[in-house]
């Protein structure tokens, strides 16, 4: 079986790029840090360092051991520390992702709600891509994401993600456009504003963007994406001056927005999934519990968004 400190000497190695530096900058004796790795070499029937007189690089094999392992490392530290955080408080805590705009709508309620059980939460606001890469490499419990149909997002296979809420998006436009006054548009009708100033997210592989421009190549048709930004505000500015028109989705918008109007989409495609997404308790398995009350106080959170007075 592998010995902690046998995954730690490797990391070290990886990251110093020496076994001298890397006893220094654990605290260990040189012989103590070559006896770790000399046995894991034994564990795995093969080298997983190259040594030099210059230093030492990990061999593919180390490279591999230590991507399984750092999953390890990552998950011990945490039980660890959350154990600390049980005996010394009385609670357990999650470090939770969200992307911001579900953070301004449901995060209070969820940490509210959450307390109740004894969890506290530790937010990490960013967007999709890298709490996506925070989840892969576990430096977090759970994460609330969104995907759109056709557009898996890239997480590793073993994790598991949960829906809570399907999220239609919105045509934005200003008030004093030609469509303004529609209560929905089809795709046709979508499709012929292809000629707009569009507005898009910040990031080049936001899947809410990549849905319209894809919907749009497929009928000949390359936007002119004239502003990119994230903040909420200036997507909301700028379309009310008329220099745009975007997407919002439903679980971004608020019941009005002076100079802006919503126009449901009436196109299957054009709904975001928010997912929940943690690892199991187990190979195969659910999540722990804890994550399974935080989906349970995420749909409680959607379902008080959506009605307020039933809150």
């Amino acid at each position: 079986m592998i010995d902690l400190r046998q995954l730690q000497a490797l990391r070290a190695v990886q990251r110093e790029g020496s076994v001298t530096r890397a006893a220094r900058s654990l605290g260990w004796s040189q012989p103590t840090v070559d006896y770790h790795l000399h046995n894991l070499d034994r564990l795995v029937g093969a080298s997983v360092l190259e040594r030099t007189k210059r230093g030492s690089t990990l061999t593919p094999v180390g490279v591999l051991v230590l991507d399984r392992g750092e999953e390890i490392l990552t998950l011990t530290d945490r039980a660890l520390r959350d154990a600390r955080d049980l005996a010394q408080m009385g609670r357990a805590r999650l470090r939770f992702g969200t992307f911001p705009t579900a953070a301004a709508k449901l995060l209070p309620s969820i940490v509210s709600q959450v307390a109740d059980l004894g969890i506290e939460i530790d937010a990490v606001l960013e967007e999709v891509g890298p709490l996506v890469a925070h989840m892969n490499d576990r430096t977090l419990d759970a994460a609330l994401l969104y995907s759109v149909p056709g557009y898996a997002l890239p997480l590793k296979a073993d994790l598991v993600t949960t829906e809570v809420l399907r999220d239609p998006l919105m045509l934005a436009l200003p008030e004093g456009h030609p469509l303004a006054g529609r209560s929905s548009v089809d795709l046709a009708t979508l499709l012929s504003l292809h000629d707009e100033r569009w507005l898009f997210g910040a990031g080049q592989d936001d899947p809410i963007d990549t849905v319209v421009v894809d919907a749009f190549a497929g009928a000949g048709h390359t936007l002119d994406v004239a502003i990119r930004t994230d903040d909420f505000q200036v997507m909301l500015g700028m379309i009310a001056a008329g220099m745009v028109i975007g997407l919002l989705a439903r679980l971004a918008s608020g019941p009005s927005h002076p100079g802006v109007v919503l126009i449901p989409i009436d196109d299957p495609s054009f709904a975001r999934a928010v997912l929940l997404a943690a690892p199991p308790e187990s190979p195969g398995g659910q999540p722990s519990t804890a994550v399974r009350q935080l989906a349970a106080a995420i749909r409680h959170a959607v379902a008080r968004s959506e009605h307020p007075a039933a809150g």
